[in-house]
């Protein structure tokens, strides 16, 4: 609003509420008068009252008027006021006395009540004085005959110069009126100017504070519900604060950890480092760290740890983000497990064609001097001793191969329970011996997996052996068998666990237990805790590569004084278990002619002779080059080729694609120090293969058996040493 309306309206109201209490003043005192009538003139009481009533009424009635109208018809509701009121004194001056009467003094009155009660402008002012002045001068100039002029002339006198000081005072009044208005507003505006600053700054206090609360709410939460543990710590180590995510590590509540020296929760080994990393954040640098932990139930947590020092206000603070990465590191050392096993793998597969080599001109040629040499009992047993020793050397080399998933085998649809049977029944006296009792928990409702028998059996065996092997005084082996679904919780048993149905194999024992320090060493190749001479340490080395090879996890549980248990996740099959039936050889001898290559003078010896020895005709040369241009010349004579896979001038898988070239029908026995995976078992020019080191018996029954047009199954693709 601006200034001029404000000083307007303010006026108005002052009128309006000033022409109310004037007009109430106006009328009281038109009848209070009327007492004066009653000793000045007795004789016009009567008619004086009668005047005094009817403009007491009239003003009487302006005064509810003046309530209703408008502000703009007040200076009428005003002058009408004026007109009556002089009117009436005028109409008693002219009834009493006339130029001589003394009621002049009433229109004083009533411009004290008009000027002086209710605010006017100077115009309006001077307006109700003109009015006042002629009612009371034209009536007597016209009405009334004037004799007493110095009585006349006073009374005029007097009646202007009281109007003139009248309006002078009006004057000032209002002016000093309207500048109290003006500064009132002033003093309105700047208020309202102060409320609206008051406001706008209690909207924002309350909306920083608002914002202050959000931004507290928020960072307590990402505090409170970080994925990682985080803890605040003093300069010395003690916690200050810490959010649920740490609680949860440790397994302590807040109020425990709160107050406590974070050195308290470190591992004894970890004790020396810790001095000097919180040294060096507290020198400004920020660490990233691994360490442990005690948790609450004894057991140790590996954490990942991120601090940093920060300083507020003056006073310095290290922040620690940890993470928990026990799993990690389990993880980690499965991996690590792996890849040692994959060397050594790698180390073995490099070594096994050679040292096999030589095990199958040792072990085929002792056999050759036990069966055709005229030796007395001290010499046959020396050769005993040297086919012994070529066995155990080549029961070596498959166990690494096997471990390192080197090794060949067949997977076909079969039932764990039987192996387990077959497995308790050929220890089980062994055991018995021992004191060791045996007991079995068989889940008869067992769906089958998909493996080697062989391979199965064998893992079995070591586990139970060793448990034998860990209770010198005696004790139980449990057995049992089962079927689970792994859904979400795969991860939690075994980090390499993948989610899906499984056959489980558990085998316990009561023995002591495997010492922590050991327990990440057991799978490797080499270890043992046996003596000098009573162990090889390829066991549970084999255990771990077969489980592995079948797709399958094996984890240990174990605590000390409370024995050791085996846990062998095996993938679920569900398919149907075939008959397999063994081919049946009744002769060994022949008359056919054999090619033998091989790049080893001493194995080409050797199987020339065991094949002639049965009535065989042989031709051997260790030149794969001449091999093939011989057979080119007699190819129609030649029914059978033995040929080494692995060879320094010529690949062997390429040398017998040249022999099939030549003569399709030709029947082809390969013959290797690798195991069977070498060849592709859907290589139709391959008819056998037998893995070096292999006896003479097994050659010559495997050569009838091709011979006699009879594929040898890819599960007897080996020698059983």
């Amino acid at each position: 609003m601006e200034k001029k309306l404000y000083i307007k309206e303010e006026i108005d109201r002052l009128s309006k509420y000033w022409y109310g209490i004037a007009s109430s003043i106006g009328s009281s005192l038109f009848l209070l008068l009327g007492i004066m009538d009653y000793f000045s003139t007795p004789e016009n009481f009567n008619r004086f009252l009668m005047y005094r009533l009817c403009v007491s009424l009239l003003l009487f009635a302006s005064f509810f008027v003046n309530k209703k109208i408008k502000s703009k018809y007040r200076k009428v509701l005003f002058t009408y006021a004026i007109i009556i009121s002089a009117a009436t004194i005028e109409l008693m001056i002219l009834d009493f006395g006339g130029h001589r009467s003394t009621y002049y003094v009433g229109l004083i009155i009533l411009v004290i009540c008009v000027l002086g009660l209710i605010p006017m402008n100077l115009s309006f002012s001077l307006l109700g004085i003109s009015l006042i002045y002629a009612i009371y001068l034209v009536p007597i100039l016209l009405f009334d005959k004037i004799t007493d002029f110095r009585t006349f002339f006073t009374a005029n006198s007097f009646l202007l110069s009281f109007f003139v000081i009248a309006v002078i005072w009006r004057y000032s009044t209002q002016k000093n009126l309207i500048r109290t208005f003006s500064l009132q507003y002033d003093l309105d505006q700047k208020r309202e100017q102060l409320a609206k600053y008051s406001t706008q700054l209690e909207q924002l206090v309350e909306e920083r504070t608002r914002e202050l609360n959000k931004s507290e709410i928020m960072l307590r939460a990402l505090f409170d519900n970080a994925n990682d543990g985080i803890m605040i710590m003093n300069r010395d180590g003690i916690i200050l604060n810490v959010n649920q995510k740490a609680c949860d590590i440790h397994g302590f509540d807040r109020d425990t950890l709160i107050g406590t020296n974070i050195k308290l929760l470190e591992t004894q080994e970890n004790l020396d480092s810790y001095k000097e990393r919180l040294e060096r954040i507290l020198n400004g640098e920020a660490l990233l760290f691994e360490t442990r932990h005690y948790r609450r139930d004894g057991n140790k947590v590996s954490l990942e740890i991120s601090s940093k020092a920060i300083a507020v206000e003056g006073i310095t603070y290290v922040q620690s983000f940890q993470r928990d990465i026990t799993e990690k590191k389990r993880l980690q050392e499965q991996l690590f497990q792996s890849q040692k096993m994959e060397s050594i793998g790698i180390l073995a597969g490099g070594i096994a064609h050679d040292f096999n080599n030589i095990l199958s001109a040792i072990l085929g040629h002792a056999e050759l001097l036990h069966e055709f040499s005229n030796l007395d009992d001290a010499g046959k047993e020396k050769v005993r001793i040297i086919e012994n020793g070529a066995r155990k050397a080549g029961q070596m080399i498959s166990k690494l191969l096997s471990f390192a998933r080197k090794g060949s085998f067949e997977t076909v649809p079969l039932n764990l329970n039987d192996i387990v049977k077959d497995t308790v029944d050929l220890l089980e006296r062994m055991m018995t011996k021992k004191n060791v009792a045996i007991k079995m928990e068989i889940d008869h409702t067992l769906p089958s997996i998909e493996g080697d028998a062989n391979q199965l059996e064998q893992v079995v065996m070591n586990i139970m052996v060793n448990a034998g092997d860990v209770m010198p005084n005696g004790g139980v082996i449990t057995v049992a068998t089962s079927s689970v679904d792994l859904e979400r919780d795969a991860g939690s048993i075994h980090p390499l666990l993948a989610p899906g149905k499984y056959v489980v194999l558990k085998i316990s024992d009561t023995g002591p237990g495997i010492p922590e320090e050991i327990r990440d060493k057991i799978f490797d190749p080499f270890f043992t805790t046996k003596g000098p001479g009573k162990g090889t340490g390829l066991g549970l080395a084999m255990v771990y590569g077969i489980v592995k090879e079948h797709q399958g996890v094996i984890d240990v549980r174990t605590k000390l004084g409370r024995g050791a248990t085996f846990e062998i996740y095996l993938p679920m099959s569900g398919k149907l278990i075939p008959r397999l039936e063994r081919p049946f050889v009744s002769s060994m001898a022949g008359r056919e002619k054999v090619l033998v290559v091989d790049d080893e003078e001493d194995i080409v010896s050797f199987i020339k002779d065991v094949l002639e020895s049965q009535g065989y005709k042989v031709l051997a040369t260790t030149n794969p080059v001449y091999a093939l241009d011989i057979f080119k010349e007699i190819k129609d004579t030649i029914d059978l080729v033995i040929s080494d896979i692995i060879m320094p001038l010529v690949n062997g898988r390429e040398l017998i694609r040249h022999f099939k070239l030549i003569k399709p029908s030709v029947r082809i026995l390969a013959i290797s120090g690798y195991e069977a995976g070498i060849i592709d078992k859907k290589d139709k020019d391959i008819n056998a293969f037998i893995r070096k080191p292999f006896e003479g018996i097994y050659l010559l029954s495997v050569v009838r058996r091709v011979l006699d047009a009879a594929d040898i199954p890819t599960s007897s693709w080996r020698m059983p040493l």
